[in-house]
């Protein structure tokens, strides 16, 4: 039975103050102790040894060989009372969850009160202290009734100044012990329900359940809850809804028809498709604090390497001279693979070049990637002259940038753009990179703080030009799918940089280093070609669109800081 009398406060026993529950953790313990509970103790060891230098090869073999050896043994009892186990388990977590309803409801409620008491409390406080200032002014007041020259009144000033102080240094210390007093109490609610999940995870033996953590996540999220860090952190995406959402009501008004068709989602999803490549690449380096003005000539380089490689027939475009080329007797898989290799290798090898000043010499990206968005320029527009270089061979222009017919839907033919099948693999690979591996731990690193990385034994320069190269890949296969959409030139790509660049920020990575996420990335990407196909949609003109994404940039980079001075 459980115990009448607790030491908490609450008068209902806590899951640690429970005999019973107390019970089946014995049980459960012994139950465990030569079978799960064996096996993870001498895995742990194992472990241990294989990472001491001290012990020679030869001990180290045995001690493994005999610890496995325990294993197997431990394993087969754990077998045994595998059934008993579970069956043991599912008693308990339905004891504690019994206990925990009580305790809980019990636990809300004197805190509640408390809450109450501590409001009634903050009252009457202020109250008192705003009671007792205006008697004291007024006696400050009186004592100076009969003083009327200069000097008098100006000490007036002064002692009704200090007295003014006094009382509002009295009101913040009594609202900040009321906010102190409120969190405590907030805090042992959710501390209760935290210690629940806490003991079922043991009991379970740190096993989990989907509706534990989901509930655990909600119960946090009320509980860190701010409308102000919300508005703050989300401001800008609702002002957007709500375009998004205007622009979805006057569409049919203004004549233009529906905006929010599949048809139109997927157009909106395929210009976003290759733009998502120069993101995921520039995001990386806004990541480190810094930049990359040379994403839109990395789109030219590589597009018009693709369209010579992959154009019908004899090219019209020379290089310095060279040329024209006819590619068209390779193999055509040939060519598309050789068309994506040289894409990412020249991409890379300017990306490299970049980032190696920024890493050898300290020099900020944005001076490196100038220099560099300069050279491509120049080699291109000198060396082409400017000249398209004409379209890709149809078939595997449509075979890479075509679209699947999906059917007819309200009398309007639906089809799925192919581009969105390589940028979701993109995306794939950045998050994988930049949440599963030890470099994109060394990305957040470096670029929160560089110096205490290099303390830590993280190389910068290796994590920067990882870095570099990372976004040459990622530029090299984005503008190698670029000249599936268009007819390359030295000029494709104009100001794709600032559009890259503007949704990651857009997108939550902060301008300050080390702070944001791939899916912001994403986010900000869709964003700004969902604003653009809106506007366009409406028929606003061109040279307007650019006001409104100033206005969104803007407003971004004044929240990231207005967010960076309040962590400071």
């Amino acid at each position: 039975m459980a115990n009448d009398t607790t030491k908490n406060g609450y008068g209902v026993p806590s899951l640690d103050e429970d005999a019973k529950l107390a019970e089946y953790s014995s049980q459960l313990d012994a139950l465990r102790r030569d079978g799960v509970a064996k096996i993870l103790e001498l895995n742990q060891e194992i472990l241990t040894v294989k990472k001491n230098k001290l012990i020679d090869a030869a001990t180290k073999n045995k001690i493994i060989a005999d610890h496995k050896a325990q294993i197997e043994k431990a394993k087969q009892i754990a077998a045994q009372n595998a059934s008993k186990d579970k069956e043991l388990t599912k008693q308990a977590v339905d004891y504690a969850n019994g206990v925990f309803a009580k305790y809980e409801k019990a636990v809300i409620a004197a805190e509640n009160a408390n809450i109450e008491r501590f409001k009634a409390d903050y009252a009457k406080q202020v109250q008192r202290i705003n009671d007792e200032a205006v008697k004291k002014e007024a006696q400050i007041r009186t004592s100076y009734a009969n003083k009327t020259s200069a000097d008098a009144q100006a000490a007036l000033k002064v002692d009704i100044d200090a007295h003014r102080y006094e009382v509002k240094s009295a009101l913040f210390d009594a609202k900040n012990a009321f906010s102190t007093a409120v969190q405590r109490a907030k805090d042992a609610k959710n501390q209760a329900f935290i210690d629940h999940v806490q003991k079922n995870i043991a009991l379970r033996n740190g096993k989990t359940t989907f509706s534990e953590n989901f509930v655990m996540s909600v119960k946090d999220y009320v509980y860190k809850f701010k409308l102000s860090k919300f508005f703050l952190d989300n401001g800008l995406y609702l002002a957007i809804l709500v375009f998004f959402i205007v622009c979805v009501i006057l569409a049919p008004l203004s004549g233009s028809g529906n905006l929010l068709t599949l048809p139109n989602i997927f157009t909106i999803l395929e210009q976003s498709s290759t733009r998502m490549f120069y993101a995921l690449g520039v995001a990386a380096l806004i990541l480190q604090a810094g930049t990359d003005l040379s994403v839109g000539r990395m789109v030219a380089l590589g597009a018009v390497t693709t369209g010579l490689i992959l154009h019908p027939g004899m090219n019209i475009v020379t290089f310095f001279g060279m040329g024209p080329w006819d590619f068209s007797p390779i193999p055509m898989g040939v060519r598309v693979l050789l068309a994506l290799v040289s894409s990412i290798i020249l991409c890379v090898a300017f990306s490299a070049f970049a980032g190696f000043f920024t890493a050898r010499f300290k020099m900020h990206p944005f001076i490196s990637t100038l220099a560099t968005q300069l050279i491509i320029y120049g080699l291109l527009f000198f060396g082409t002259s400017g000249t398209p270089v004409g379209s890709i061979d149809g078939d595997i222009k449509d075979l890479i940038g075509g679209r699947w017919i999906l059917g007819i839907l309200n009398g309007e033919l639906v089809t799925f753009p192919k581009l969105i099948i390589p940028a979701l693999v993109a995306i794939i690979v950045a998050w994988f990179i930049w949440n599963k591996t030890t470099f994109g731990k060394n990305m957040y690193a470096v670029g929160g703080n560089a110096e205490a990385a290099s303390v830590s034994g993280i190389s910068v320069f290796r994590t920067t030009m990882g870095v570099f190269i990372m976004a040459g890949i990622f530029y090299g296969c984005g503008s190698f799918l670029e000249a599936f959409k268009a007819n390359a030139s030295a000029g494709t790509g104009q100001g794709y940089e600032l559009d890259a660049i503007a949704a990651c920020v857009v997108g939550g990575i902060s301008f300050n280093g080390g702070i944001g996420k791939i899916g912001g990335a994403v986010v900000g990407v869709i964003i700004f070609q969902g604003l653009t196909y809106c506007l366009t949609f409406l028929g606003i003109d061109t040279n307007l669109q650019f006001v409104f994404k100033g206005f969104i940039i803007i407003a971004a980079v004044a929240l990231d800081s207005v967010k960076y001075l309040k962590k400071k």
